[in-house]
């Protein structure tokens, strides 16, 4: 047994709507929309009562998606400073190759985003940089020079 592909990365966010309008204007498509309850949601989750809403984003390659998830029930918590800096322990970013850094940076500013560092180059192979997203999460950003 091994993996065969990764299939997403789930992102808990408390707006949806403007997660789900700041990952479509940086070019992802809602694949699709659902909500989730019920005793295989408790049993997997180990919580009580689970009441979610999950847009799933797809990237326009159709390779890549990202699970946006609303939690109603139990309230969505959160650990530690927040925003939490790129050093915290766990998952701290996803990173999407873009075609214009700096487009897709303004883009993103124009939709709440914020630049984290700066956009700097790697050698001659990439134009990289980190913006914040929807509850903080690291939007990291990749253009191939090549």
């Amino acid at each position: 047994m091994s993996v065969q592909s990764m299939h997403h990365v789930s992102v808990v966010v408390d707006d949806l709507e403007s997660a789900k309008a700041f990952f479509t204007a940086l070019g992802l498509e809602v694949e699709g929309e659902t909500p989730v309850e019920g005793e295989w949601a408790d049993r997997i989750n180990a919580l009580d009562g689970i009441r979610v809403d999950i847009a799933m984003m797809r990237t326009p390659d159709g390779h890549g998606r990202l699970e946006l998830t609303k939690f109603h029930s139990p309230a969505a918590v959160s650990e530690g400073p927040q925003p939490a800096p790129s050093n915290t322990l766990g998952l701290r970013s996803v990173m999407f190759e873009v075609d214009d850094v700096d487009a897709t940076v303004e883009t993103a500013l124009a939709h709440g985003g914020e630049l984290v560092g700066e956009v700097v180059r790697y050698e001659d192979v990439y134009r990289l940089c980190y913006v914040r997203g929807p509850q903080g999460i690291i939007v990291a950003l990749s253009e191939d020079l090549r």
